[in-house]
């Protein structure tokens, strides 16, 4: 059995709605749905969350289709919400999220006037 603290579904609702707004609290998860412009941009989802979960070893359920990519998080041997959670659902926020047009630079993203190139549909679009 862990011994990491587990936060209560109140604490849970707190830090989701200061820290990750596009997250929720259902069924003892915190989940995100990641909306994508087909197959091949889902895939790119799954093998980016791949990638970040087992670097981190910390391993969440997904449930994947043609245009989305649904993302939860629990920590099976805590039974519960830990601060695991949270770090992982940050880390992968930060990169599926990740807009390089709105931060200035070189590196200006996918042209989204071209379906040809479309890849996330950004929540903020």
């Amino acid at each position: 059995m862990s011994t990491t603290p587990v936060f209560s579904e109140q604490e849970v609702e707190a830090r989701l709605a200061a820290e990750l707004p596009h997250w929720y609290l259902e069924n003892g998860w915190i989940r995100r749905k990641y909306k994508t412009s087909g197959w091949k941009a889902t895939l790119m989802v799954v093998n980016t969350v791949g990638h970040l979960a087992e670097a981190a070893w910390h391993h969440p359920d997904l449930t994947v289709s043609y245009a989305f990519v649904i993302v939860k998080l629990c920590t099976h041997d805590a039974k519960g919400i830990t601060e695991k959670d949270f770090e992982l659902a940050k880390k992968i926020e930060s990169v599926i999220a990740w807009q390089p047009a709105k931060e200035g630079g070189a590196l200006t993203g996918t042209p989204n006037e071209d379906v040809r190139f479309k890849y996330i549909k950004y929540d903020d679009k």
